[in-house]
């Protein structure tokens, strides 16, 4: 089985920063793209940002310039760094990965809380 474990949210002001963390474990192959999703009370699960396993980004248009995504492989971890963070970033965060086993799957994290105060 495999897990993925997040850490890293809380509470925060706006204009503060967080740092999230995600760790893949158990019978695990290789990893390919990594990334992070959020939902807000009320709305869709929405992308965040996403990295594959040789380093390509992406960013959703409302956190780019102020969140970075990267993974290292050794530990199959990937983070995601925000700064100058906004209310309207309070959400739920997850980490979702494609994991090879060798047959390749889905998978999700239980969710981190992100809040932040105006």
């Amino acid at each position: 089985q495999v897990q993925l474990v997040e850490s890293g949210g809380g509470l925060v002001q706006a204009g503060g920063s967080l740092r999230l963390s995600c760790a893949a474990s158990g019978s695990i192959f290789s990893i390919n793209a990594m990334g992070w999703y959020r939902q807000a009370p009320g709305k869709q699960r929405e992308l965040v940002a996403t990295i594959t396993s040789v380093g390509r980004t992406n960013y959703a248009d409302s956190v780019k310039g102020r969140c970075t995504i990267s993974r290292d492989n050794a530990k199959n971890t990937v983070y995601l760094q925000m700064n100058s963070l906004k209310p309207e970033d309070t959400a739920v965060y997850y980490c979702h990965a494609l994991i090879r086993q060798p047959a390749v799957g889905a998978y999700w994290g239980q969710g981190t809380q992100v809040t932040v105060s105006s």
